[in-house]
């Protein structure tokens, strides 16, 4: 029985609002995230992420307060990502309402990280962020880490796996090459990834048309297909993107 495809917007915040730029840079407002949050649960979203992109220590507090407010405004689930070095953030960040954890640098400078985070809130809620880039020279896809400032030695592939035997429930594998571009998600890396591991991945980082979702489902095997830019700016919405996916035959949640 094949895994239900989920579509789910993020939601990058900065300072308490929604941003989104191109390859990690060039942010633009896109409005405040409880409204937002909101909006997308009635376009029937299955799940939201928010990604804290500002993660310093000021920034943590307000995040919180966004996510309490979040959880009090929508019923579907919510992961929340950005700045989550220890176990005891992870358990903050669930006790103000978020259904799910993501980690991403920290996990690849501290690997028991998963473990641990395993143990304290379940694999179910652990999720683990690859941001990962074609690097020519090493012919294969990159880790990088810091926002995607740093490259580190690991190939995607083999963290995933890694990530998933310490404990990951779930992977959520953004392309730096396609961030932004709106030319379709990289198939390639994903289908590498979902191949390799059998927890639920999403793929991020390039949806620009209806097409690239089916792509991701039916080429790449991904069980979840994330996009902000195509939703935040109104370009297309939830509901027509689910409604043309029901038609072609995806199994939706």
């Amino acid at each position: 029985m094949s895994m239900l495809k989920k579509i789910i917007p993020c939601l990058d915040i900065k300072d308490g609002r929604v941003v989104k730029g191109v390859q990690f840079v060039n942010l633009r407002d896109a409005g405040d995230p409880v409204e937002l949050a909101a909006h997308y649960e009635k376009e029937g979203a299955d799940e939201l992420v928010f990604l804290d992109i500002a993660a310093t220590n000021e920034g943590r507090e307000t995040m919180l307060d966004v996510v309490r407010e979040v959880a009090e405004q929508i019923s579907i689930p919510f992961t929340v990502g950005g700045g989550i070095r220890t176990v005891e953030a992870m358990k903050a960040v669930i006790d103000a309402g978020a259904d799910k954890v993501s980690i991403g640098s920290a996990a690849m400078s501290h690997p028991a990280l998963i473990r641990e985070g395993a143990n304290v809130i379940g694999s179910e809620r652990l999720v683990i962020a690859i941001d990962g880039k074609y690097v020519h020279d090493a012919n294969t896809w990159r880790v990088f880490i810091h926002g995607g400032k740093t490259s580190t030695e690991k190939s995607v592939v083999d963290w995933a796996k890694e990530v998933v035997s310490l404990g990951a429930g779930e992977i959520l594998l953004t392309s730096m090459d396609r961030d932004g571009e709106k030319r379709g998600y990289d198939l390639d890396m994903t289908k590498a990834v979902t191949d390799a591991v059998h927890v639920p991945v999403t793929a991020s980082g390039g949806a620009g048309t209806i097409e690239h979702f089916y792509d991701a489902f039916t080429l790449a095997n991904a069980t979840g297909a994330l996009a902000a830019s195509i939703f935040h700016f109104k370009e297309t919405s939830i509901s027509a993107v689910k409604e043309a996916l029901k038609k072609r035959g995806v199994p939706l949640s």
